[in-house]
């Protein structure tokens, strides 16, 4: 349970209150009214009174009554997910086990044990992952195993998800944080996963809205102000495109759609361009109704039409018309070169494909009922149980197994014999070898790609050919973990490892037994166990391993005092310190080694912390403390790229802090600059930010090649206004074309 919600100003009496949850509860019963048989709604008042009932003391964060959300749950369950009478009634009981009296025998006793099973379900997910709970990765492989054992479980858990992600406003900052990017390392990608693109995309976008609130802020703006200008451009586009489609009998809808906020970003960060050069804000949607046994026919027709009026991009054509997406997305996607020189995706598909696309999992049922073909999502599920049944993997591992191996878009192989593999994109062939049988991968030597001989570690692509060479002598190593993605081939290698490791490490316990012996010391597991400790091992078994290995030279036992037959270890040497943050005393001409920080929920000492490398903070950055083992408090921008898995997998290490003014010390940080390489660049760059903005350079390294320049530079800034003031500065120059912050380790 996540008790959020819109606006904390709530000021309805009783009655209001009354009027509004049986508004809100007659508007579901109008949404399901197509799919109610005899009874039905009987059942559903129950499950709605038991619900009202059951949480009539409950308020959300708003204070609103807390029954609102089970019914804005059910109602997107139904509405944008595409579900039923059953489903309904598990959302509207989902928090009532876990929160309140009713008891699972109370529901299986008035529902059946199916609607009990799939509450229980959503009972333990919810125990899982309660933002207040320490860590939520470790439970995840019971979610998945929910998931797998019945797929409306997920699906109303993101249902349930999105709702709480709609009213966080209510939350404190720090959870809203913490929320957000779990939802966006988890949730998004399996919404994604299965097929539910609208709501993965609502999700990303409200993730963002906490995570990055300004960028968010700045996009939807700029989207407000370009609507008009990309209406007149979409009319344009459609209009000669809707008089071929007439001309040629084609029943069929087209319109254009604005991208998510979160893609328009993502493609901003990785194009490293302005908002404004990001040429494809919007897609085309081609919808046409057409009978099942001429869909790909039509919609390769409708293609031809495009592409005789408007040049295609032959790089970018997408047919998943002959490949289906394993979580049965079809479509045909192509750019194409529009008026005004501008680029514009187009998306074609039929009715049918469009209602699996918008609804994922639930259409897909629905059309699959009364054909006899395995679905791909039952494939899927067998394999993530395989993973679970078959993996002793530390939970963190799990999840990014799990994300890249079942989470990930997918590439489409071939066989020697023709037969389709899917794969997670960023696959190589040792992966390929795993996804054919364990006993081939484990003794894979290279491969032939399209007839030609690669290495295990060859990246695939979608279309390949791949054939594998074995043989009996290969025995994996461990740099074989960096070559595969899939959690099947990661799960294989390390059982291998492990037995490996497991024979050498049998020559190392011998050799300790043998050194313990001569020393009158027991070979016993107190012993062992000091020994452990005493060299920061997690295991015996890496103990005896390094010693075999001889990364443990024994002759370090003389330290050891025998105390009966009882080791005794040597004090510890002392501890290396972390090397403090790097900052700049302007009055001082030297660098410092402290700055100002407000920690809440500290007292008012001074907490040492370190700046994180990865994003290097500086005063008026978004950011978070994170507890390190060993390193105390380091502190992340919200932004940073480790941000949502630091925050989703370890929530209760996450200390809220933000920055306290003080214009005295000067934060390092870098920019990049590119622009046309002109003479005195160089030096109108320089004139700006030591001569009129008196900000100190630490490091510049300029680069001149073919007409441009590449200017990266390392200065102190006091906080992030003032680094701002100065990359607006930058941007103005003539002949400076981008000017971006770092967002990595800074390079020179």
């Amino acid at each position: 349970m996540e008790t959020i919600a819109q606006s904390p100003k709530y000021n309805l009496n009783e009655e209001q209150e009354k009027k509004l949850i049986l508004r809100e509860y007659r508007s579901l019963l109008r949404s399901l009214k197509a799919k109610l048989k005899s009874g039905d709604k009987d059942k559903i008042r129950t499950a709605f009174e038991m619900a009202a009932d059951a949480h009539k003391t409950m308020r959300r964060k708003s204070g609103e009554p807390y029954i609102l959300h089970p019914i804005a749950v059910a109602k997107i369950c139904v509405e944008e997910i595409g579900l039923g009478v059953r489903s309904t009634i598990c959302s509207l009981l989902h928090d009532t086990v876990e929160d309140t009296d009713l008891t699972l025998q109370d529901i299986e006793r008035e529902f059946g044990n199916e609607i009990a099973r799939i509450v229980d379900g959503l009972t333990k997910i919810s125990n899982i992952v309660d933002v207040n709970k320490s860590k939520q990765a470790e439970n995840f492989k019971r979610i998945i195993l929910t998931l797998t054992d019945d797929p409306r479980v997920i699906l109303i858990k993101l249902a349930d998800r999105l709702h709480n992600m709609r009213t966080l406003d209510s939350v404190k900052r720090e959870n809203q944080l913490k929320i957000s990017s779990e939802t966006v390392y988890v949730y998004a990608p399996l919404a994604h996963r299965m097929g539910l693109y609208n709501i993965k995309t609502e999700m990303e976008d409200l993730a963002m809205k906490y995570l990055e609130p300004y960028t968010y802020r700045e996009i939807v703006k700029k989207l407000a102000e370009t609507k008009r200008e990309r209406t007149r451009y979409i009319n344009e586009f459609i209009k000669p495109l809707k008089e071929k489609l007439e001309k040629g009998n084609f029943d069929a809808e087209i319109y254009g759609r604005p991208k998510s906020i979160h893609s328009i970003w993502t493609k901003m960060k990785k194009k490293g361009v302005s908002f404004e050069e990001v040429y494809d804000l919007f897609a085309i949607r081609v919808i046409i109704n057409s009978p099942p046994e001429k869909e790909k026919e039509d919609c390769w027709k409708i293609y031809s039409m495009i592409t005789d009026e408007y040049s295609p991009l032959p790089e970018r054509l997408r047919d998943w018309l002959s490949n289906t997406k394993s979580n049965g997305y079809e479509a045909l996607h192509t750019t194409v070169m529009g008026p005004e020189g501008r680029w514009v995706e187009v998306q074609i598909r039929s009715r049918r494909m469009d209602e699996i696309a918008e609804k994922g999992l639930a259409a897909h049922w629905k059309y699959k009922e009364g054909t006899a073909d395995e679905s791909r999502f039952e494939k899927w599920f067998q394999q993530i149980r395989e993973m679970i049944t078959s993996q002793d993997t530390d939970s963190i591992d799990f999840l990014q197994d799990f994300k890249t191996s079942f989470l990930a878009e997918e590439i489409y192989v071939y066989t020697p014999k023709g037969d389709v593999k899917m794969l997670p994109v960023g696959s190589s062939a040792l992966d390929f070898a795993f996804s054919i049988h364990s006993a081939i991968g484990v003794k894979t030597i290279g491969a032939k790609v399209n007839h030609k001989l690669v290495p295990i570690s060859h990246k695939l692509r979608s279309g390949d050919q791949v054939e594998i060479i074995t043989s009996n002598k290969q025995k994996p190593s461990e740099d074989w973990l960096g070559f595969v993605v899939t959690s099947k081939a990661k799960g294989r290698i390390r059982d291998a490892l492990k037995e490996e490791r497991r024979k050498v490490a049998e020559d190392g316990k011998y050799t300790l037994q043998r050194k313990l012996e001569g020393m009158n010391a027991a070979f016993s597991q107190i012993n062992i166990d000091e020994l452990v400790q005493w060299y920061k091992l997690q295991s015996p078994l890496d103990l005896f391993y390094q010693i075999a290995i001889k990364n443990i030279d024994l002759k370090e036992l003389k330290e050891f005092k025998v105390l009966g037959d009882k080791l005794e270890a040597p004090k510890p040497a002392k501890p290396i310190t972390e090397q403090k943050p790097e900052v700049y005393n302007k009055d001082q001409g030297l660098p410092k080694k402290d700055t100002e920080l407000i920690i809440f929920g500290e007292s008012s000492d001074k907490i040492v912390y370190n700046l994180a490398n990865c994003c290097k903070p500086i005063p008026g950055d978004d950011v978070f403390g994170f507890v390190t083992t060993g390193k105390g408090l380091t502190i992340h921008r919200t932004n940073c790229p480790n941000a949502a898995k630091l925050l989703a997998n370890y929530s209760h290490r996450v200390v809220k802090t933000k920055w306290a003014k003080n214009k005295e010390i000067s934060f390092l940080t870098g920019l990049k600059i590119v622009g046309v390489d002109d003479v005195g660049v160089v030096n109108k760059i320089t004139n700006l930010i030591s001569g009129e903005l008196k900000i100190n350079i630490s490091a510049i390294t300029i680069e001149a090649k073919e007409g441009l320049f590449e200017g990266n530079i390392k200065l102190f800034v006091h906080d992030k206004d003032e680094l701002d003031v100065l990359v607006q500065r930058l941007k103005d120059l003539p002949d400076v074309e981008s000017v971006e912050r770092y967002d990595a380790e800074i390079v020179p």
